[in-house]
């Protein structure tokens, strides 16, 4: 406590850190200093002047923003002098702002609007008549008005800092100077609408949002975005049953204010013009709509035959699918007696966790790698297939300068601050990860994220020449989807002498497959001709064409229940709308096993989470935390991992990028609307 810096702000006795600046000492004491240009976490630019103090002694008045607090420094944050100062910058900021906020996007959460409304003038001196420049789309997502902006360069500075794309820029000078994008008409950038959010007014708005709606007209709901399995958090805003926006400016969840294009817009498949609304089977060859007492009755009554008959049963589980879903469908197995359950890997955490025999604390959150002296990224593009933990990453080494080693296929956008990066082909990582050795031991702890390649005798490998550094090491095993390591977690494997997904569709005496939100015969043919297929899916997608039975199925933003992230922490799914037609896959299976005859308890969601809390390593977790919308971590039992050596051979990446996702990013029109779309992987 010697080392803190004593002062007085606003007549209070305050204390804080060597260093820490005037505005944020206020924000930590309850005071607020307002402020356009400064943003937490970005480079200081002291634009506006809104942020002006008075500092006894001072000759002027100075800018919170970048003024240290020291010594027996006395501030007044609500002087006469600064609010005449506040009100005389609000003068000068709206002498060529249009005063359209009756239409403007950002009416109602403008920072302008509510400085105005707290130190503005009644009316404007200026009679000059504003100077007019029409409005510019400079992609699908993104529009600029020119005449709204204010100039505060937040835009420039969390697309070039927090993203590291560099979009956008600044021309001319002075009175002259405007944003522009880097390709002088257009966009040419990951199209995440940070730049629109973080925009304290209505220059930069979004090409999805605009003119539909204000914000005290939705419900913001705070869910868990379906797409990759980082586990943002994306809050819905929802109106007459229809979501109208996504971002998280309040903050909360794991993710803070960061979201890609997926958590921020790639919901539109919802409402896609080919979303099931209605049950199918299969009549005469085709494919024909029934009502949902009539699909259930025969997908019953054909799987109580089969399991009469000893039959082969083949259940394929999704990636997407909540916990509780995952959970509940592994006993629907059991329960029928069928040991062939299985869900696509993408990723080989099972070696990983057999590897670590036993270190409970060897798995790293993206919060660690905000932290972490040093990262080791293995065989991945994580700006492309991980857009959060590469922000992360990118924040660390601009705050804490962090060390980055980077060992990729080709160029990935963390070479622009790797301490070291090489180039090496899938399969030959870890030789070239071993000549990374000195560097690594004096790197401090280590954080290793790995992606598809790394598997099985490879992954094994990576463990025990990390290990043989002597640095603190925890690991973050890649995983494609929303609740990949949730469906791994809650048991979709296959029971002993249970065949795997791949083992299923070659298997010629297969009697019935039951595939629950996933597309296995995307790229691949159903050996067994006379199977009974049934598919619960969003759309009829491959695999669902060739079903006997298609269960309209509803995504996870029309669903309660849990997910987990690829770094093993547990979050709250919060349904946001109803889609007519589609029920969640936990209601389809429970229909099912009444049809059946099948006691498998209640299909209530938070009563399955207490039963996977009880039954499921790991997950005996804090129910506050997630309850409240954070985010609490597993703490799996590592070591003799069933199907460890098995499970490596069947590790397959969907190999997404940014933009896309799998069969929801088909059918979502934004993602295939912009330029950059579909991207690919290890380009600069």
């Amino acid at each position: 406590m010697s080392d803190l810096v004593k002062f007085t702000l606003d007549g209070r006795e305050l204390q804080a850190a060597p260093g820490t600046l005037v505005i944020d000492a206020a924000k930590k004491a309850g005071i607020e200093i307002p402020a356009f240009c400064y943003y937490e976490g970005l480079s200081l630019q002291a634009a506006c002047r809104m942020c002006l103090v008075e500092v006894k002694g001072a000759p002027k008045l100075l800018a919170a923003c970048t003024l240290p607090v020291a010594e027996n420094m006395v501030i007044e944050t609500e002087s006469p002098t600064v609010v005449d100062a506040r009100k005389f910058t609000l003068e000068f900021l709206l002498t060529n702002h249009p005063l359209d906020c009756p239409v403007c996007d950002k009416g109602g959460e403008c920072e302008l609007q509510d400085m105005v409304f707290r130190y503005g003038a009644g009316e404007s001196r200026f009679t000059e008549i504003k100077h007019h420049v029409d409005e510019k789309q400079w992609s699908p997502v993104v529009f600029f008005d020119a005449p709204r902006c204010i100039l505060c360069y937040r835009c420039v500075r969390i697309c070039d800092e927090g993203m590291g794309v560099k979009a956008l820029g600044v021309t001319n000078r002075g009175a002259y100077s405007e944003i522009t994008p880097n390709m002088g008409s257009h966009l040419e950038c990951d199209e995440c609408g940070a730049c629109i959010d973080i925009c304290p007014v209505g220059a930069l708005t979004s090409g999805i949002y605009r003119y539909q709606t204000r914000p005290w007209e939705m419900d913001h709901v705070g869910t868990i975005c379906t797409h990759c399995g980082d586990g943002c958090k994306t809050t819905l805003g929802v109106r007459n049953n229809e979501i109208i926006r996504g971002n998280n400016r309040d903050r909360s969840g794991i993710n803070g204010e960061f979201l890609c294009i997926k958590g921020r817009y790639a919901f539109d498949f919802i409402n896609h013009p080919d979303r099931l609304q209605s049950p199918l089977m299969r009549v005469n060859g085709k494919l024909e709509e029934v009502s949902w007492s009539k699909a259930l009755v025969a997908v019953a009554q054909k799987f109580s035959e089969i399991k009469a008959a000893s039959g082969k049963i083949g259940i394929i589980g999704s990636n997407r699918t909540s916990n509780e879903e995952n959970f509940y469908l592994r006993k629907f197995a059991q329960a029928i007696g069928t040991p062939h359950l299985d869900h696509r890997r993408t990723g080989d955490i099972a070696t990983l966790l057999d590897a670590l025999s036993g270190r409970a604390d060897a798995l790293a959150t993206a919060e660690d790698l905000y932290t972490a002296q040093s990262v080791l990224v293995v065989g991945a593009d994580l700006a492309q297939q991980h857009p959060f933990l590469a922000f992360q990453m990118r924040a660390n080494w601009r705050h804490h300068q962090s060390r980055t080693f980077v060992v990729t296929q080709g160029p990935v956008r963390e070479d622009a601050f790797a301490t070291r990066n090489l180039r090496a082909e899938p399969g030959q990582e870890i030789d070239a990860v071993t000549t990374l050795a000195d560097d690594l031991k004096s790197s401090g702890d280590l954080i290793v994220v790995f992606g598809d390649s790394i598997r099985g005798d490879s992954l094994r490998k990576l463990v025990s020449f990390i290990a043989s550094l002597g640095v603190p090491a925890k690991y973050i095993c890649l995983l494609d989807y929303s609740n990949s390591r949730g469906a791994f977690d809650m048991g979709l494997i296959p029971g002993d002498g249970g065949m795997s997904a791949p083992e299923m569709l070659a298997a010629s005496d297969l009697d019935a497959l039951w595939v629950v939100g996933a597309n296995p015969l995307a790229d691949a043919a159903l050996a067994s001709q006379n199977a009974f297929v049934v598919v619960q899916d969003l759309f009829l997608t491959e695999t669902a064409q060739r079903a006997d039975i298609v269960l309209p199925a509803a995504s996870a933003y029309e669903k309660t229940g849990t997910v987990t992230n690829t770094c093993g922490q547990v979050q709250r799914l919060s349904k946001a709308l109803n889609v007519m037609g589609a029920k969640p896959d936990l209601d389809i299976f429970h229909l099912i096993a009444r049809g059946m005859r099948l006691d498998l308890g209640p299909a209530q969601p938070d009563k399955i989470f207490s039963e996977i809390r009880a039954t499921v390593k790991g997950y005996d977790i804090p129910l506050p935390v997630i309850a409240t919308g954070g985010a609490a971590l597993t703490n799996p039992v590592n070591g003799n991992v069933p199907h460890a050596a098995a499970s490596a051979a069947l590790v397959r990446g969907s190999r997404d990028t940014l933009f896309t996702s799998g069969t929801l990013g088909r059918y979502s029109p934004i993602l295939s609307k912009v330029m950059e779309a579909p991207g690919g992987l290890y380009r600069k």
